[in-house]
């Protein structure tokens, strides 16, 4: 148990490693990331500028308070000439309460402004984010963990998001205080003033170096999160508690859990700790610069030069305001130091170029030669697999008439429902050409291409929803009398309204609520919805009982009448009235004709038929 912990975290160490190897090699440099960053408040200058124009009216009213201090002191209570000044006192209060309650309200209005305009960035910024990740290839999110992206769209933006929120506000209000108090402090005196700020740029370096050691572990932090979400989304999905459970390995999923638990624990602790000791001597620092003020004054005094008891007040009141406004410019410098780290992980994403995408003039589906489809010599290699592995098609040619039903056989492995990937363009040929209604694939607006065909596959996709919200994902301005004419068309109406909510039933995760067949079905009468003249089968039958696959093979015929059709099949039964059968065998198709011509020629689709007539009739 403990070495397997440790091999976690090893391998996690190596992996956050490499991470930062990673970031370091492909992040934008600080000044064009800032840039990128600024670039997003772009659409909000109006309030950013009436933002900037509060905090300058506030800047201008906190000036005066100390000032007022000062007269409050030296002509209200402690007069050279005469006794207590009461009709003075009563009126510099009465200025200095006032000028507090204007500045509340200000601030107020400060806060309304840069909570809108921070939280209405990141909104936009994750809307940006999905819209772009919703746009990249199929290949991009079959080797990239679901729980990784969602990481980044909620862990990355959300963290950027409380940085920036906090960060705005805590910019101007305290930026105003701080320029308020360094404006009444020169006023005051200037020869304490150099004192009181002679040792900032120290601070200023100082938080710099703090800042970059911070940013490095909020990546490696980010990461984690990352690993974290991974986890939990296959783990706690239905499908991977079913494996667990049926493995028995759930004390093998918390253990994984839990290392990485333990180590965003860690990475958390060291975010946090990170920089208290630079924190401590500020506030030290911050701290006995009053009493050094008292003896600057004296000297002062000794050397003739004038300062009244009003001033050393005012003076020691004021610096003594500036304290944790500018321990939160410090912190809020950090935090910027670390958003950068989040930022940067978030455009690694935005600057993703998706691998497929419509041609300047690209053109729409022919409507008149729709339903012809046909592949020259084809050859395509998974882009994740090597130069040299084996191409998964090699030169595979075919043609499909309009209306034809054309069947797809062979083993596992032998690039059967490829084929059926490359007809909607979700991955791009390495050499020859896909032609869709006369037309090069590539050549096609891809919104157009995806319109013109359906796809039911083997493995039936539903969302937590109602039937009828799944059933209009298809067409979401459909009627209820189009859903029903659909169900019936794929079998399914008569199960739907069995159930007590009928069209109104829930679904469950991924459609668990429903058995194998009744999902089929539902996918089918979804497609159905759609009404598109070209269908893709994809071995949509072979995970379902005898019973469910004769109910649900009658649907699929239904749904093939008057469409071009394909079908990716395993079981050679649901085929044997197809126009045409390719038989496919390690990425070449090796023979091609009917049911009847091809068990005449006695060549692999008859080995493939009679050996599976011979696994049903032992069985």
């Amino acid at each position: 148990m403990h070495g397997g912990s440790r091999g976690v975290r090893t391998r996690l160490g190596s992996k956050d490693a490499q991470s930062q190897r990673d970031l370091n090699a492909t992040a934008p440099k600080v000044e064009h990331l800032l840039r990128r960053i600024g670039e997003l408040f772009r659409p909000y200058r109006a309030a950013l500028s009436v933002t900037i124009a509060l905090v300058l009216v506030s800047a201008a009213l906190s000036v005066a308070p100390p000032l007022l201090t000062r007269q409050l002191f030296d002509v209200g209570l402690f007069p050279k000439h005469g006794e207590l000044n009461v009709p003075v006192l009563v009126t510099l209060v009465s200025i200095m309460v006032g000028l507090w309650m204007l500045s509340a309200g200000l601030g107020v209005w400060q806060t309304y402004l840069t909570a809108t305009v921070g939280n209405s960035v990141m909104g936009a910024l994750r809307i940006r984010l999905f819209a772009h990740l919703q746009r990249m290839e199929l290949a991009f999110f079959t080797k990239t963990k679901t729980g990784v992206i969602q990481s980044r769209l909620q862990n990355d933006v959300g963290g950027v998001a409380g940085v920036l929120n906090n960060t705005i506000s805590s910019v101007i209000g305290n930026t105003v205080t701080v320029i308020a108090a360094l404006v009444s402090m020169i006023i005051l005196s200037w020869q304490m003033t150099i004192v009181a700020v002679i040792l900032l740029p120290v601070l200023v370096f100082a938080q710099r170096r703090v800042g970059q050691v911070r940013a490095r572990i909020a990546t490696k932090t980010q990461e984690s999160l990352s690993d974290m979400s991974a986890i939990t989304q296959e783990a706690l999905s239905v499908s991977g508690i079913l494996l667990a459970k049926s493995f028995n390995q759930q004390p093998a999923e918390i253990a994984r859990y839990e290392a990485e638990n333990k180590n965003q624990i860690a990475l958390q602790v060291r975010q946090q700790m990170s920089g208290q000791w630079f924190f401590a001597m500020v506030g030290i620092f911050l701290s006995i610069i009053p009493a050094v003020i008292y003896l600057v004054a004296a000297w002062l005094i000794t050397h003739n030069v004038p300062v009244t008891a009003g001033t050393v007040v005012a003076f020691t009141t004021v610096q003594a305001r500036v304290t944790f406004p500018l321990m939160g410019l410090l912190r809020v410098a950090l935090d910027l130091q670390t958003s950068q780290a989040l930022f940067a992980r978030i455009f690694d994403y935005l600057d993703l170029h998706p691998a497929i995408v419509d041609r300047s003039n690209a053109r729409v589906v022919n409507p008149a030669k729709v339903g012809s489809i046909a592949f020259e010599a084809v050859v395509f290699r998974y882009p994740d697999a090597g130069d040299e592995t084996r191409p998964t098609l090699s030169s595979v040619s075919f043609a499909i008439k309009p209306g034809q039903y054309a069947a797809f056989v062979g083993p596992s492995g032998a690039g059967k429902t490829t084929v059926s990937y490359l007809i909607p363009r979700f991955h791009d040929v390495e050499g020859g050409r896909v032609l869709f209604a006369g037309d090069d694939v590539r050549e096609l607006q891809q919104d157009s291409l995806v319109r013109n065909i359906g796809i039911v596959s083997q493995e039936t996709y539903l969302f937590h929803a109602t039937i009828a919200e799944n059933l209009r994902y298809a067409k979401p301005d459909a009627t209820d009398d189009e859903l029903i004419t659909a169900a019936r068309a794929a079998n399914i109406h008569d199960t739907i309204v069995s159930f007590p909510l009928g069209y109104d039933t829930v679904v469950g995760e991924r459609g668990y609520r429903l058995s194998g067949g009744e999902k089929q079905r539902v996918a089918i009468a979804r497609v159905l919805l759609k009404d598109p003249p070209v269908l893709i089968l994809d071995e949509a039958t072979s995970a379902l009982d005898t019973i469910s696959e004769r109910i649900v093979q009658s649907a699929l015929d239904e749904a093939a009448r008057g469409r071009t059709t394909i079908a990716i099949a395993h079981r050679l039964s649901t085929v044997i009235a197809a126009d045409v059968i390719f038989v496919v065998q390690a990425g070449e198709i090796v023979e091609t004709g009917t049911h009847s011509s091809l068990l005449a020629a006695g060549g692999e689709y008859s080995r493939l038929f009679a050996e599976q007539a011979g696994t049903l009739s032992a069985q």
